[in-house]
């Protein structure tokens, strides 16, 4: 049998041996573990919760049952306080979430009972609803005003994919021209058209034969771009001109933008012939203070 003790290192020449302060300094452990080091070397314990639990959302507190935030499996709530993830305590030991609390007692009365906010806060809480992912609450408001109606309106505008660009243009052309002339507000001209054939309107008992029966050739003799800042148009769907001009200065005051609009006539630019373009054209008025 052939025993190893330790003497069998202490025999090795001193080249090779390693000083003692050489070796707790290779072997010394690290004060304080990293997180991945952690993680390497012990599994964190899953986070426990009481059963009723404070909440510090932002600064403003709330309490609620453990059950109510895990109501849904599936929100962000949920995946908190399962235990997976670890959530800070401020100084009196409620859970802190980093997010305005304004309308989190409208998410709370959900979780709990199903109550649905009043009509004037819920395009907030929606806006937090999806923050927390909470599908069923993101239903329910999707189906009452004003969200049901948005997207009645937003699937009128998907016609227009470009809708949202030309919202830009008149608000940076309309700032470059009031600071250029330093003034209070700046106009633009702004062509809005339902009908992709301009015509007269003693032609209008022939609109249909002569918009479907014109060959390509001719009808390129219709095409051309009315002298204004910024043109909407054509579609096809029931709304109409008046319907997108209200869009229009709906989302730029929902902006802040103040805007009035008038109708000055129409392009009147000759085609061929008699034919002349009769698209209207608006003036807008963007005021800047």
């Amino acid at each position: 049998m052939v025993v190893v003790t330790g003497q069998g290192k202490a025999s090795a020449t001193p080249d090779d041996a390693m000083s003692s302060s050489d070796a707790e300094d290779d072997f010394q452990e690290p004060a304080t573990p990293t997180a991945t080091q952690a993680g390497q070397a012990l599994p964190l314990l899953p986070q426990q919760f009481p059963e009723v639990v404070p909440l510090n959302v932002g600064g403003m507190f709330f309490t609620t049952r453990l059950s109510t935030l895990r109501r849904y499996e599936d929100t962000m709530l949920a995946a908190m306080f399962s235990g997976r993830h670890y959530i800070p305590t401020d100084a009196e030991g409620r859970y802190f979430i980093d997010r305005d609390g304004t309308y989190f007692g409208d998410i709370l009365n959900f979780l709990r009972s199903g109550d649905l906010p009043p009509r004037e806060r819920v395009r907030s809480v929606y806006k937090e609803a999806q923050y927390y992912s909470i599908g069923p609450l993101l239903d329910n408001l999707e189906d009452i005003q004003p969200l049901k109606g948005e997207k009645v309106r937003q699937a009128f505008l998907g016609l227009m994919p470009y809708y949202k660009d030309h919202l830009e243009r008149i608000v940076e052309i309309a700032k470059l021209r009031a600071m250029q002339r330093k003034a209070r507000f700046a106009k633009l001209k702004v062509c809005v058209f339902k009908e992709e054939m301009p015509i007269t309107p003693y032609e209008c008992p022939h609109f249909n034969s002569l918009r479907f029966e014109r060959s390509e050739s001719e009808a390129k003799l219709f095409e051309h771009h009315c002298e204004v800042d910024v043109s909407f148009g054509p579609w096809e769907a029931v709304a109409d001109v008046y319907d997108l001009l209200h869009c229009i200065v709906s989302d730029l005051s929902a902006r802040g933008i103040a805007v009035d609009h008038q109708c000055i006539g129409v392009c009147d630019k000759h085609l061929i012939n008699h034919y002349y373009c009769k698209r209207p054209i608006y003036e807008f008025k963007i005021t800047w203070w």
